[in-house]
């Protein structure tokens, strides 16, 4: 079982950045599919993007599409979520999860293993 923990969480300013990372354990990082995923409060757990196990694809939420950037160092057995042009809405708890295949999905069902979050907040 991938075991999962996130960091960079803070309090930003509206329109600033965040680089949020994921440090995972196990021996089979690099054919697995990772996924990034957020809750705000009284909201349910919503998809922002994933990547595949080798790297090369990616997918992302319409909400998030060409302000955020989802990426993997294989070597560190880390993913990285890049948010730029950050909106109060942004705002939740960011989780991090692993699939059991190597394939991007925005499905919670494909993710068996998952961090315990870090907080994101966006000031207006």
């Amino acid at each position: 079982q991938v075991q999962l923990v996130e960091s960079g969480g803070r309090v930003v300013q509206a329109g600033g950045s965040l680089r949020l990372s994921c440090a995972a354990s196990g021996r089979t990082f690099s054919s697995i599919a990772l996924a990034w995923f957020r809750q705000a409060p009284e909201k349910g757990r919503e998809f922002v993007a994933a990547i595949s196990g080798s790297g090369y694809s990616t997918r992302y939420a319409d909400s998030v599409k060409g302000r955020f950037t989802i990426s993997r160092d294989n070597a560190k057995n880390t993913v990285y979520l890049q948010m730029n042009s950050l909106k109060p809405e942004d705002t939740a708890v960011y989780y991090c999860a692993a699939a059991s295949q190597p394939y991007p999905s925005d499905s919670r069902d494909d993710y068996p293993a998952w961090g315990q979050g870090t907080q994101v907040t966006v000031s207006s």
